[in-house]
């Protein structure tokens, strides 16, 4: 029946020869379906590793940078500044009389009276005081007398002499007898001498009962009343003697400064009591060497006081004009204390940090002068970080600008030569 509807359909039996090739189409056609899947599946699988490992490059240099961004530094620069002229120098001091003496007495004895006390103005060759000195006195009396005894003694001996003379030229007596003779003569002249001698000396200890001052000044101690003992050899002053103008300042200049220092340069002192008050003085002279313990040079400051404003003994600040250097001045706050020694951390051109070392100089408040170790282009970090080391990268936040020029400043140094700010800056 099958048969019969397939010929009725127009479908004939396939020979068996026609039935085998059938059978081979089919299997090849399967084959290259399963090719074909495979070849498509195989593409995919690479198109999708090759799209996962350029995922994973791609993020991997998005991580990078990423990193490189988070580790780059931003940092602000400046550029050093070169400091103004009209700088100074401001050590401290105390004034000195220009001249000043103790005066003691040459001859003992009781005071006798005074008068002249602390604070008066005396001309030279002026009575301070004067002393009783009866020992003295008593001394110059026996002295007076021996020399009138040595007096007579050589009249004597002169008129025995000549007659010893006359004798002798008529051979009545013999030369050793006149020659003894001119021995007692001579003698006795050496005796008048000494009495002579010795009356002098007891006559200028007896003026030592006056005591006069040396030179014009002011009494500013006085150290005895009347009827005290006066003992010559105990070196005990009656009375201070000073000359108040002019007056002396001496300072101490740190070795740094001491090239700068000229005599005849002017200078200005200023007292704290004082204030708004500015008095102009000179270098007189320096020591021209360097104190090793202390590596100051001691320079004197001679000052006028015509209007006695000034008082011996007060303390005082000296200005000392200096000229200006071949030297930079950069903020305080680029400075790196490290244990090599102060630092500055320089941006180069690349981006990198170049740790530079600096030597200091003065201090002008909001910055300090740099004497060596940075030249005038240099791009200096503004607030650095400790954890800055030559190297890193940094990117700089905006572009580097002069630092502030330092405003004229004193700069007060203690007597050990150290420089400081505030009472102790530079200008």
């Amino acid at each position: 029946m099958s048969e019969q509807r397939h010929n009725q359909l127009g479908i004939h039996p396939l020979s068996p020869g026609e039935a085998g090739s059938g059978e081979l189409l089919k299997r090849d056609q399967m084959v290259r379906r399963t090719r074909i899947l495979t070849l498509v599946v195989l593409v995919l699988l690479a198109l999708g590793a090759a799209r996962t490992v350029v995922s994973r490059i791609q993020t991997a240099d998005e991580l990078e940078a990423g990193t490189h961004a988070r580790a780059m530094q931003y940092v602000q620069t400046v550029l050093p500044s070169v400091p103004k002229t009209g700088q100074s120098l401001a050590l401290p001091g105390t004034l000195q009389g220009y001249v000043q003496a103790p005066l003691s007495a040459r001859a003992s004895g009781y005071l006798k009276r005074w008068t002249k006390d602390i604070g008066s103005r005396v001309e030279k060759g002026e009575l301070l005081a004067e002393i009783e000195t009866p020992e003295i006195d008593q001394q110059l009396s026996q002295a007076i007398a021996s020399r009138e005894q040595a007096k007579a003694a050589l009249g004597l001996a002169t008129s025995t002499l000549t007659r010893w003379e006359a004798l002798r030229r008529k051979d009545v007596v013999s030369q050793q007898d006149l020659d003894e003779r001119r021995g007692a003569a001579a003698q006795a002249n050496a005796n008048l001498a000494a009495a002579e001698a010795n009356v002098q000396r007891l006559r200028q200890l007896e003026s030592f009962k006056r005591i006069v001052a040396p030179f014009s000044g002011i009494i500013t101690r006085r150290n005895v009343d009347v009827g005290d003992l006066i003992d010559a050899g105990s070196g005990r002053p009656l009375f201070l003697l000073s000359q108040t103008d002019p007056l002396r300042v001496y300072i101490n200049v740190p070795q740094r400064y001491a090239q700068s220092v000229k005599i005849g340069a002017p200078v200005t002192v200023t007292q704290t009591e004082l204030s708004g008050r500015r008095f102009p003085g000179k270098i007189a002279r320096t020591a021209a060497s360097i104190d090793l313990a202390t590596r100051t040079m001691q320079v004197e400051v001679a000052l006028p006081n015509p209007e006695g404003v000034l008082m011996p003994g007060a303390y005082v600040q000296v200005a000392l004009d200096l000229p200006a250097g071949d030297t930079l001045a950069v903020p305080t706050n680029t400075l790196l204390f490290r244990r090599e020694g102060t630092m500055v951390a320089l941006v180069e051109p690349n981006g990198r940090i170049d740790m530079r070392r600096v030597t200091v100089g003065r201090n002008y408040g909001q910055s300090v002068e740099i004497s060596d170790g940075l030249q005038a282009g240099d791009r200096i970090v503004l607030n650095p970080a400790d954890s800055l080391a030559a190297g890193d990268m940094v990117q700089v936040a905006e572009s580097a600008t002069p630092a502030p020029t330092p405003a004229v400043t004193p700069v007060i140094v203690a007597p050990g030569g150290n420089a400081g700010h505030g009472e102790g800056s530079s200008q």
